[in-house]
């Protein structure tokens, strides 16, 4: 029995899935039973390096997912729209849906789950997070027994590339942003990675997936990297820490209802963590749980081939449902997304971490005092205050703190701005 998909969209990943597709030999025998009977795309005119017939293209993409022929749409266009409507257009002509696009999923997954669940389809979605690493469904499956105590994960291959580059190169951010928009690691426009938004897209999936609750994306706490300095990494690696881009969510006992901490930002991370080793365009997810421990998904985050074989799979885990006999009153509760309830995230300013900050300094008497009066006054405990050096004769001072609230840390931080000795605070940063 032959299974017919859609394709919206033939870019990058949606030449990569056709690819696969269209040679089965020595994969699944699973893949031999998908053709590809419709693809949507902006232009007719455009040279493409793939063997399909001109007859299945089209630029009317509603025409694809209101076709009753099609079984599994395949959205790849990327965006919110028209990506949003024509889901659930094609979920109310009842498609299957995936999709590798996690700003939408992000942003209108409750929508999107509430239409697929009243329609009986599936909304698979592996290849929006982690590119080819498997990642949703072991959150989904594998590791469904364990009560998630955290997920922190270097999600973005752009801003991980440009943090190696930065720390093995001595280089400034201006400098390695260019390069990686040079060799396509980076988009002319770099906004949604360097500043932190798509890490924000995927750990708001996975953390409700995790914690079983949906998640408001517009509440996660999100900082990129601009902020981060050449200076600040050579400080960083002299205190025993590689600074990378986190997406971090935890919560204190694994339980949606309970809060939970959700955020995005340049973190120093000690020489000795399992993510401080995972550089260039790579991606790794730290999941710990209870019973089971630690565990690590490593691999490509994003590209060709990793992206679609994340797609493909997905694809194949629905034909082989929908081979079994499965339908719309049979829908796989593990592959299926019902959470009904908001978690509850904790306030920036509540948040308890260590922090980093380095601090131009006058070279007056007492100014190393001055700063831990301070810093006592609102209950930051200091674990090290280290004189680096100077900078245009300014003192440059360096404080890492214990585990402290993040708004006790910003009082402090306010009234040694307005300390007679104190130059300017041109860096502060989180510590994992």
């Amino acid at each position: 029995m032959a299974f017919k998909i859609g394709l919206l969209g033939l870019g990058t990943v949606g030449t990569g899935v056709a690819k696969i597709l269209l040679d089965p030999v020595g994969r699944n025998p699973l893949i031999k039973e998908i053709t590809i009977e419709r693809v949507g795309v902006r232009s007719l005119s455009k040279t493409r390096d793939i063997s399909l017939s001109p007859d299945l293209f089209t630029t009317t993409l509603e025409e694809i997912v209101t076709d009753p022929d099609i079984d599994i749409v395949v959205e790849l266009l990327g965006g919110l729209e028209p990506s949003r409507s024509l889901i659930l257009k094609a979920i109310e002509n009842g498609k299957h849906i995936v999709t590798a696009n996690k700003a939408v999923i992000a942003r209108y997954g409750e929508e999107i789950y509430t239409a697929a669940n009243e329609a009986g389809v599936y909304v698979l979605l592996e290849g929006a997070v982690g590119g080819g690493i498997p990642v949703i469904k072991p959150l989904k499956q594998s590791l469904g027994a364990n009560r998630i105590n955290s997920i922190i994960g270097i999600v973005n291959g752009t801003t991980n590339y440009i943090l190696t580059q930065m720390t093995q190169e001595k280089a400034d951010f201006d400098d390695v942003l260019a390069e990686a928009q040079k060799l396509g690691y980076a988009e002319a426009d770099p906004t949604a990675d360097v500043d932190g938004l798509d890490a924000a897209d995927k750990i708001a999936i996975l953390a409700s997936l995790g914690f079983g609750g949906r998640v408001k994306r517009e509440d996660v706490y999100c900082e990129g990297i601009r902020q981060v300095s050449a200076v600040d990494i050579n400080y960083a690696d002299r205190l025993g820490f590689i600074i990378k881009l986190l997406a971090i969510a935890k919560g204190s006992k694994g339980d949606a209802s309970d809060t939970l901490e959700l955020r995005v930002h340049p973190t120093l991370v000690p020489k000795t963590h399992p993510l401080a080793s995972i550089n260039g365009v790579y991606n790794a997810i730290l999941v710990e749980g209870e019973p089971l421990g630690q565990v690590m998904f490593f691999g490509r985050g994003a590209g060709e081939g990793p992206t679609a074989s994340a797609v493909v799979s997905d694809i194949m885990n629905i034909v082989a449902i929908l081979s079994s006999g499965g339908d719309s009153k049979t829908l796989e509760p593990l592959l299926t997304c019902t959470h009904q309830h908001y978690c509850n995230l904790t306030p920036i300013e509540a948040l308890e971490t260590r922090f980093y900050a380095r601090f131009l300094c006058r070279d007056v008497p007492g100014v190393i005092g001055h700063l831990g009066t301070s810093f006592g006054k609102h209950r930051v405990s200091l674990e090290s205050v280290v004189q680096i050096g100077f900078q245009d004769n300014l003192a440059e001072i360096v404080v890492v703190t214990h585990n402290v609230k993040e708004g006790n840390f910003r009082q402090a931080l306010s009234e040694i701005e307005s300390l007679e000795a104190i130059h300017s605070i041109p860096s502060i940063l989180r510590v994992l």
